[in-house]
Formats: C-alpha cells, structure tokens, sequence
C-alpha cells in the first residue's frame, strides 16, 4: 500500500485504523504512508468498505481499496447498478477468517476488557486470549464469530487487482435455518416474533446508512412530511413500515453481507428480512446470488413468461 501511494499509482487507501477500544477498528481513508502507520487489519474488521466507494469514485485518481471475500460481492453489485467506478479503484483481494462479534464475546461473560490477542489475521483463529481487570479469560475464535461467517457464501473474491494473505473456511450454518425456523410459526408466533425483535428500533438509521444496497441520494425516510427523521418510534406501526419497506427496497439487491445486523445497537436480526426474500427468489425464479458478476440479470428486472403472477404460489 506505502509502494502504491508513494509511485502514484492510488491516490488514496480505504482500509480500517485503530479504533479507541482493541475491538472496533474504524473504515478510514489514509491520504499518504504516514498514515498509514494507523492502519490495522484483523479479526474485528468485520466493516464492509465497498458503500464507501461511491463517494470514492467521484474523487480524483484511484483509490486502493481492501475487500474482504464477502465484501467482493457487494462491489460487483453496486458496479452493476452503476454506483462505483471500477477505473477508480484498485482492489486488493484480502484473506479472511471469520470476522468476531464483541457482543458474542461479552456474553460469554466476558467484561472489563482491556486487550485482547489472537484476532491477528496470521494467527491460528483458534482461541482469543482476553485481558480483563479481573484476569485473563479465553474464548474459541468460531464461538466469537459474526453470525454472517457461520454461513459464509466462501472465500472466493469476485473482483480484485491482485490478491493478499490467507482465507480459512469458516461454513458450518446452513444460511436459511433461520428463515425456516420463522417459516415453520403460526401466524400469530410470527407476528410476536417480530415485535418483540422490531420494537427494539431506536430508528438510528445505522442499518439503512450502511448497506450498500441502500444507496440512494435522497431516502424517502428522510421526508419530515411522514414523520419519519425522527429518533423515536410514533407507534408499533411506522417501526415495522420502515424495515419491511426497506427489505422490499433491497430485494433481489441485498448480497447478505450482514452489515446491517452488525451494527445494529439493539441487536435486531434484521438479516432474517433479508434472507427471506433471498430464499423465496431462490425458489420461485431459479438461484440467485447477487454481486456474483456483472453480467447476471437480477430476477426483479428481468421478465420470462415462466415468471409468477400476482399471488401465485408453487
């Protein structure tokens, strides 16, 4: 990255910087290799950088950009939509073993954390080593990881300029168990399930800020005129409006990177929206896998007689 900044190749990197806690790295611009010297890469990188390309491809010169395996997909995704430049970026392949979760880690009665060891990206991921104010605590790498890596599409990138370090497979979910666990409810479970879950909503945005399906200039959520630029929900109603419109508006877009249940502060399982229609455009119109390539056409814009109407079920 320092060698490509310094030759001019890129203008600029899009990585991850040390954040003020050893777990949250932050996605960061780094303008020149002395910045670079806050660059950091391990197991709590979970960010999704490629929604950060669409304000990069409108800057001058190339941006190097780091796109972990999953990430790939939802680059070739938002180039199908025609939302990043591929001739502004330069993409680095980089190797993934499973991204962790803080949350999963604290529940396993983990607190006071102070540093935490075994994340780097060319360890074995097998155990995380945690310094506490109580003393050391040790937690399994896979029982700290992200729900989204139990279920991982694979470790293949879609798109890169060249390739770096080392991926592990990390598949050990099957990626709808949970949709069909819903699936298998009575209507009125169903329904409970959901308010529970959705009622949780602060309405913060930050699943909608950073999927990089949502990618319109102007969000209809944003009017004043419904109400809907608030922080707090008005009622039971407009908290469920907002994520199932926005499920509608993702569908046969969404590449299940999972960022949205990531960053979710109420620990919403707001993938399980997606997924469903994932799952149901699977069985209906044939395998589908958005940000596989370009050349796809979505099932949502592409017409065949063969396509259902209306209320129709097979």
């Amino acid at each position: 990255m320092k060698e490509l900044l310094q030759n001019g190749t890129v203008n600029r990197v899009l990585g991850w910087k040390k954040g003020d806690l050893p777990y949250n790295p932050e996605p960061a611009f780094f303008n020149n290799a002395d910045e670079l010297s806050e660059f950091v890469y391990d197991g709590f990188c979970g960010a999704n950088l490629s929604k950060y390309m669409i304000a990069a491809s409108a800057l001058e010169g190339k941006t190097l950009v780091l796109l972990k395996p999953c990430d790939s997909y939802s680059f070739v995704q938002l180039m199908k939509e025609h939302r990043v430049d591929r001739e502004k970026a330069y993409i680095i392949g980089i190797g993934c073993k499973g991204k962790l979760d803080i949350e999963r880690i604290k529940a396993e009665g983990v607190k006071g954390i102070e540093k935490i060891s075994g994340a780097e990206i060319d360890g074995a991921c097998d155990t995380l080593k945690i310094d506490t104010i109580y003393g050391e605590k040790t937690v399994s790498y896979k029982d700290a990881m992200l729900e989204r890596c139990h279920v991982c599409k694979g470790k293949e990138h879609r798109i890169y300029d060249e390739l770096a370090l080392e991926s592990a497979d990390t598949l050990d979910s099957e990626r709808f168990q949970g949709v069909e666990a819903i699936e298998n409810m009575t209507p009125e479970q169903k329904f409970e399930f959901f308010k529970n879950e959705l009622s949780k909503c602060i309405r913060c945005n930050a699943c909608r800020n950073v999927c990089p399906a949502c990618s319109c200039r102007k969000c209809v959520f944003d009017s004043t005129k419904f109400d809907s630029a608030q922080k707090a929900n008005v009622d039971e109603f407009e908290e469920k409006m907002f994520h199932i419109i926005r499920a509608f508006h993702v569908a046969g877009r969404c590449t299940d990177c999972g960022e949205c249940s990531r960053v979710c502060p109420q620990g919403i399982p707001l993938h399980l929206f997606n997924r469903k229609f994932i799952k149901d455009i699977n069985t209906y119109y044939g395998e589908y896998q958005a940000g596989n390539n370009v050349e796809d056409e979505t099932p949502l814009t592409d017409f065949t007689f063969d396509d259902l109407e209306p209320g129709e079920r097979r």
